[in-house]
């Protein structure tokens, strides 16, 4: 704790290295309903304290962070921006996270939009008429940058919570 941060995050000491090793029995894999019990008690606890926007920003940082780990574990090798999005959709797909797809890419790269179906944080969910998936956001931005060591801004601009029943994403070069 050089820092003085106690969970300051790392893949293997925050994830664990060795599955099987952690949970022979159980597996990696637990259902939607405890991942969400632990997203939206975080969120609704955050929220009564520092107020919606800020949640908001942590979760979207945070998405960040994740997506730069994730970035770094499974997706580096890609060579190129269609290969980046095989990869993705087949690791999303092999997680649970979601049914990844590329739904628009400018030839330059410096626009997309993308959609997540079967969304891990929201599908299923009531209609709210917001979108929630901030935490996507950033996720998805960290992946972008990553890869192309440049900065990006991503928005939800539809969200099953909306009743669009797929969440989409715009990624943005920021400017």
């Amino acid at each position: 704790m050089e820092d003085g941060r106690k969970y300051k995050f790392d893949w293997d000491t925050a994830i664990g290295g060795d599955m099987q090793l952690a949970r022979p029995s159980l597996g990696p894999n637990t259902r939607v309903e405890v991942y969400r019990l632990f997203q939206f008690t975080l969120r609704d606890i955050l929220e009564q304290r520092y107020g919606t926007d800020k949640v908001d920003e942590l979760f979207r940082e945070a998405g960040i962070m994740a997506g730069r780990a994730f970035f770094s574990k499974f997706l580096c090798d890609a060579a190129d921006t269609s290969e980046l999005a095989a990869k993705i959709q087949t690791f999303f797909q092999t997680l649970g996270i979601g049914i990844f797809l590329v739904e628009d890419a400018s030839e330059d790269n410096s626009h997309f939009i993308f959609t997540v179906e079967e969304d891990l944080d929201c599908s299923g969910l009531p209609d709210t008429s917001d979108v929630i998936c901030v935490y996507d956001e950033g996720f998805i931005q960290g992946v972008l940058e990553s890869f192309s060591g440049k900065g990006f801004t991503v928005r939800e601009i539809d969200c099953w919570c909306t009743g669009a029943r797929t969440c989409r994403f715009e990624a943005k070069i920021a400017s």
